[in-house]
């Protein structure tokens, strides 16, 4: 992100409490259902178990399933994976400026006590961390081994959720460190709690009109927040963003290259079947491929600048890839 709220959105006194169906642009199609959330991502990386180490130590993810060239990590006592780890040896290092396809994939705490708590685990551990406050949630920011960008953040009750017209409100502004140590209270970080959850996707895109297209025309997502200086963010059920999209990489960017570290694919859950296959026949309407698997419980497609994106049934969800 990086304006004020004044920057994007005027005076303070134009905003309106962001209350259920009066904020948001929904597609002029087929809408993704309320009951929409999101998977694991599944990442290419240079090294296992350098990365395992990273994700246990830091993260404090828990291993579910490994292999010879690959692991699941899932929150502490849980068994349904965020993160699939999969190794390819040699592969380069993010680019600092970024390459198309991940920004940061983000992990949703259950509440703002346990944000504090691994605030104030990176700080016992002297990790460097980015911080943000983005009005709707809190945000601390990270890289892991390969330069892949990491959110972990919690949100605010949606009752304190604003807007300005349909649009809400987003902004990234100063974090109150002090205020999130202080509702840790005295308990310990232990690990990614109970609840915890993948949260949103944040891509670097090549043209925000065309990622407009693809994810709200094609998939499906209502639009969020559409001024916000080169981003567009996108949700289902009125969340703030499952999706994030951006032009910051610059105009030259080009997507990662398979021996490259990256993401190679983020999943969406669905409610049931005819859900997928909604989807299905609406990217096909859009203009869009998608190839429709299992029964028409799973659909893998990929945006105009090459990011895989599989819906599926949520019961469905897979330790690995195919």
């Amino acid at each position: 992100m990086g304006a004020t709220t004044r920057d994007i959105f005027g005076q303070a006194q134009s905003a309106e409490p962001a209350t259920p169906g009066s904020y948001g642009e929904h597609p002029q199609g087929h809408r993704l259902p309320a009951t929409t959330r999101l998977g694991p991502v599944h990442l290419q990386v240079a090294d296992l178990s350098r990365s395992l180490a990273f994700y246990e130590r830091v993260l404090g993810l828990e291993p579910v399933e490994r292999n010879s060239d690959g692991a699941s990590l899932a929150p502490q006592g849980t068994h349904a994976p965020l993160i699939v780890l999969h190794e390819h040896r040699g592969a380069q290092a993010v680019p600092r400026r970024g390459a198309l396809g991940l920004y940061h994939f983000a992990i949703l705490l259950p509440d703002r006590p346990a944000l504090g708590r691994f605030l104030r685990h990176l700080g016992d551990l002297g990790a460097r961390a980015g911080a943000a406050d983005h009005l709707v949630s809190e945000s601390l920011y990270l890289q892991d081994p390969d330069n892949l960008g990491i959110e972990v953040y919690a949100d605010r009750p949606r009752g304190t959720w604003r807007r300005v017209d349909r649009e809400l409100m987003m902004a990234t502004d100063p974090l109150d460190i002090e205020g999130l140590l202080e509702a840790a209270g005295s308990v310990q970080w232990s690990g990614m709690p109970v609840g915890t959850t993948m949260g949103h996707v944040h891509l670097h895109v090549g043209d925000i009109a065309q990622a407009s297209a693809f994810y709200s025309e094609g998939l499906g997502f209502d639009r969020m927040v559409w001024h916000y200086p080169g981003a567009l963010f996108l949700a289902a059920g009125g969340y703030h963003h499952h999706l994030g999209t951006n032009t910051w990489a610059g105009s030259g960017a080009a997507p990662a290259r398979p021996h490259d570290a990256r993401l190679l694919e983020w999943t969406i859950e669905l409610p049931d079947a005819a859900s997928v296959n909604a989807v299905h026949e609406n990217l096909a309407r859009a203009g869009h491929s998608g190839d429709l698997r299992d029964d028409q419980t799973e659909l893998v497609t990929r945006d105009l600048w090459g990011t895989q994106v599989r819906l599926l049934v949520a019961d469905r969800t897979r330790l690995g890839k195919e």
